[in-house]
């Protein structure tokens, strides 16, 4: 279920442009890009209530189950055995989940071998949550599973670690939202790990504090570039639907459709199935900037980009998109694969500026008001890796029951400006969201 590893080496692309726009056409489907209409049935009904909670003691190991350990998800699972090596934190990965044999049985040998004792694999995720004596699940799906797979391991009382984006549709982050609220005492955290960078807690003091008078302008990009296109992860030939690859389950709630390798080990260059730049770059940048500016909800969205160089990938290599909030405050975004040359993060006040493109936050009054506010730095300590950082936050609260550093209000911000955005890009125009109703339209 997950996508091959960004350390990767990337392969050219063997798609034609031709196949390209016949696997599109039949992958894509018909739906309308200014539909809120989820295909989620599974989402529908009265909210769940969580099992209890497998007893944790002080001194116990965390016991933490992994659904997609491939890709992304075997960084984590490396990244946590190393973790509890190194005594940071008392974890074992003791159950993993995956629909592709291969990946599974890597992982699974993996887990086994340097943990010294048998992790058990399972081909449907919801075998492993039925599971009564794990803490927590961490899930590194693609991004149309995240949500009924966190739903369901709250549901069977499991906190969840859930990969960014949250999801696809702005819908289904807020049934989440609605489902995490309706169970206070469960804890979920959307891993986004530039959230545990000292500079943006610093920027959100000095704009809580006055510091810059009234935030107007804010920006921010994620930007990179390769010879060949993004995303281009090893395709396995031996990974075929059967028994090495259950692709019903892996199309999910989607809807099945006919097998492509390109569109299973690229997913995120595929429309129906990822956001692109869009979901996978740009809130990395947008959401530490979200919480710092305390803004509230987006509520407008619009976006302009196209296909400029990697023209056999159907979403996007560049964007550029416009976010207007409700307290006043406008946000821009660039994000591009085909040239890693951003834009500075910045916020601009009335009164100052605050500039964000290093580790420490630099304030810069603006002219008018020289002689009332000086110019400072504020020195920042980032030292380590943040996804490590992150990670160790979700287990102390998952051993202690306070809040996480990147919550699900948090992540459904960022996902309505994800979701408005790639509809403005492929259907053009503007989008609008009402917080009150959850309801998006086009202006």
């Amino acid at each position: 279920m997950t996508h091959a590893p960004e350390s990767e080496v990337p392969t050219p692309s063997s798609t034609s442009r031709r196949r390209f726009l016949g696997a599109a056409a039949a992958l894509t489907g018909v739906a309308a890009v200014t539909s809120c209409k989820s295909t989620r049935t599974a989402l529908a009904g009265p909210l769940p209530r969580a099992k209890s909670r497998a007893p944790l003691a002080a001194d116990e190991p965390i016991r933490m189950g992994i659904i997609g350990p491939g890709g992304m998800g075997g960084g984590h699972l490396q990244a946590i055995i190393a973790a509890n090596k190194a005594g940071t934190e008392k974890v074992k990965v003791v159950a993993l989940a995956e629909v592709c044999k291969p990946r599974l049985d890597g992982a699974l040998k993996s887990a086994t071998e340097q943990q010294g004792f048998q992790v058990d694999g399972y081909r449907d995720y919801r075998e492993l949550l039925a599971r009564t004596d794990l803490h927590c699940v961490l899930i590194a799906t693609p991004e149309h599973w995240h949500v009924p797979m966190a739903i369901d391991a709250l549901a069977a009382g499991k906190d969840v670690y859930v990969e960014k984006p949250l999801c696809i549709k702005t819908e289904d982050a807020l049934h989440l939202k609605k489902v995490v609220d309706a169970n206070p005492d469960m804890i979920l955290q959307v891993g986004t790990q530039y959230m545990m960078y000292q500079k943006y807690r610093e920027a959100k003091k000095l704009i809580a504090e006055g510091a810059i008078g009234h935030p107007t302008l804010s920006q921010t990009s994620y930007c990179r570039n390769s010879k060949d296109g993004e995303w281009l992860y090893g395709i396995d030939p031996a990974v075929q639907p059967g028994e090495m690859l259950d692709w019903k389950a892996w199309c999910g709630s989607e809807g099945e459709v006919p097998f492509d390798t390109e569109v299973y080990h690229r997913w995120r260059r595929y429309r129906r199935w990822s956001t692109g730049v869009v979901g996978d770059l740009l809130p990395h940048m947008m959401t530490p900037m979200i919480w710092a500016l305390d803004v509230g909800w987006p509520v407008r969205v619009s976006a302009g980009g196209g296909h400029y160089v990697f023209k056999d990938m159907e979403n996007h290599d560049q964007v550029f998109l416009t976010a207007e909030f409700e307290k006043e405050h406008t946000m821009i975004v660039a994000g591009s694969v085909c040239n890693d040359t951003g834009i500075e993060p910045m916020i601009r006040g009335h009164k100052a500026n605050l500039l964000l493109g290093g580790n420490n936050v630099v304030l810069q009054p603006q002219q008018p008001f020289v002689d009332e506010i000086d110019a400072r730095e504020v020195q920042c300590t980032e030292g380590g890796d943040p996804q490590d950082a992150l990670r160790l936050n979700f287990f102390n609260s998952v051993r202690t029951r306070q809040p996480n550093q990147s919550p699900i209000e948090l992540a459904c911000k960022a996902m309505v400006i994800i979701d408005l955005a790639t509809r403005s890009l492929w259907g053009g125009g503007k989008y609008e969201f009402d917080p009150k109703t959850g309801a998006v339209h086009r202006v």
